[in-house]
């Protein structure tokens, strides 16, 4: 198969992306409006890029009718948001934070999630989840302006929250323990529970 993306309709291009570049870890990103107001949504075009100081960026893609989703309006008003852990025990409600609802309306309600007050920024936390990553908003990259278009979010993270509950005994994140979940292409996810080791050369 050859995929011309010039002459190729933009669902077909991002089918094949997300069934090739895979697994991608979900950013589960909470965030809050001028009014106080709480969205909570899953975005799987994300990843960590720097330690110095540590950046994450997330990319809420702009919906199939050209605007912008909640998340990228809210962070507008709010530049601060919290990255919540993806996790095989929550993947249930993550999934449900993915539907579509009135702007305002909070997905965490819908999911029947508890949230906690963050330490350093506005938006809260998901409580159940073991891992939070608070974060401030240092750029957001336009990368085309119609439906699908790309809104790359780069964030600082200030403050890291772990539960001790998914670290080894020498104080390091224990994957086998934190069991985070990943995308795939279509309505597939993966676990991170079939691991294998390697030492770098």
């Amino acid at each position: 198969m050859i995929i011309d993306v010039a002459i190729s309709d933009i669902l077909s291009v991002y089918q094949a992306l997300i069934g090739v570049v895979s697994p991608r870890p979900i950013a589960w990103v909470s965030t809050v409006d001028a009014n106080g107001r709480i969205n909570l949504a899953p975005f799987s075009f994300f990843n960590t890029f720097g330690a110095n100081p540590p950046v994450v960026v997330f990319s809420p893609t702009n919906r199939r009718d050209g605007s912008k989703k909640d998340t990228l309006l809210n962070l507008a008003e709010v530049p601060e948001f919290v990255l919540n852990a993806a996790v095989e025990d929550l993947a249930a409600p993550l999934n449900a934070t993915s539907k579509e609802l009135p702007r305002g309306e909070s997905e965490a309600d819908l999911a029947g999630l508890a949230l906690s007050p963050s330490t350093k920024v506005r938006p809260p936390r998901v409580a159940a989840s073991p891992v939070h990553l608070e974060c401030r908003v240092r750029q957001v990259v336009p990368v085309g302006d119609g439906p699908g278009s790309a809104n790359l979010v780069i964030g600082e993270v200030i403050l890291i929250h772990i539960d001790e509950a998914v670290l080894d005994p020498s104080g390091r994140v224990d994957p086998r323990k934190l069991r985070t979940i990943a995308r795939l292409g279509g309505d597939y996810y993966c676990r991170s529970t079939d691991l294998f080791e390697m030492q770098r050369p």
